[in-house]
């Protein structure tokens, strides 16, 4: 039997859009995340305050913020960055909550992802959580590549709790592995919150799952019997992250996971009509 621990789902519009070929327009981009905010989710991970050559669909970050309605809704804004320049913009608005860092143990895509080392994301780390301490933020820790490695770079459990402790140390207490890829088997999406959760109690581990439809349940399953209580999803299953590799595999579907957890009685607190409304604007901004 699974605990009756409420789930926490984050909710990723700025993933399902980053990689999408066609820019899509900031009024539609408000008025989607407007609509998710009525929802329910615990988070709107819903933009990113980086280098619009890197990303050229998150350039309209702060113009979306700007007309974000957080009245009538408990769910909070996430925005992603990738170096403390960006942390230093989003820490700037009373609207956003968490601050969201990609720190990857693969040192190959971490040079990709962050164009830094592992060590050097490592001091980025330490002064984006000065950052958000000082204002009254949260950092969100994505440890990408955080099931295993495509790269061919080393991983193992040893590597994984090295460079978590490293993180702990610095008083950060939400850490997200990310299954960057969409690589990883169940097996190993288990094993590594299994080695995770037991040993840090002050830390909630999040599992931002990236997958294809073969295993999606098998993956969601192994998370969940390893205690974790917070799942990332975007609807629709849209996006990927484009600093990854050429073909983009989706995000776990948002749906899916909340269909999932309602055969199992685990509560997720959803309003069934906005979802409904977030699901058909998601088809016609992403053409499904």
């Amino acid at each position: 039997m699974h605990e009756q621990q409420a789930i926490k789902l984050i909710e990723c519009p700025r993933d399902a859009m980053q990689g999408w070929p066609r820019f899509i327009a900031t009024d539609k981009k408000i008025a989607y995340i407007n609509a998710l905010l009525r929802v329910g989710f615990d988070t709107i991970d819903f933009g990113s305050f980086v280098s619009a050559k890197a990303i050229p669909q998150m350039a309209d970050t702060k113009d979306v913020l700007s007309k974000i309605d957080l009245q009538n809704s408990q769910s909070k804004l996430l925005a992603i960055v990738a170096n403390t320049r960006g942390a230093e913009d989003a820490v700037a608005y009373d609207a956003v909550s968490y601050l969201g860092f990609p720190f990857s143990i693969s040192p190959t895509f971490q040079q990709r992802n962050t164009n830094s080392s592992i060590e050097q994301s490592m001091i980025r780390v330490q002064e984006i959580q000065n950052l958000c301490i000082k204002s009254g933020k949260q950092l969100v820790l994505y440890l990408s590549m955080g099931f295993g490695n495509p790269y061919g770079d080393a991983y193992n459990e040893e590597i994984l709790l090295h460079w978590t402790d490293e993180i702990v140390k610095l008083d950060v207490n939400i850490i997200s592995l990310a299954d960057t890829v969409g690589l990883a088997s169940a097996a190993q999406v288990g094993h590594a919150l299994q080695t995770l959760i037991p040993r840090y109690s002050s830390v909630a581990f999040g599992a931002h799952l990236h997958s294809s439809t073969v295993n999606r349940k098998e993956k969601l399953e192994a998370a969940l019997n390893a205690g974790c209580r917070r799942f990332d999803g975007a609807l629709k299953g849209i996006g990927g992250c484009p600093m990854a590799q050429d073909d983009l595999v989706g995000n776990m579907p948002t749906e899916f996971m909340i269909d999932f957890f309602a055969q199992l009685n685990l509560p997720v607190n959803i309003n069934k009509d906005a979802l409904a409304i977030c699901l058909q604007m998601a088809a016609g901004i992403f053409n499904t």
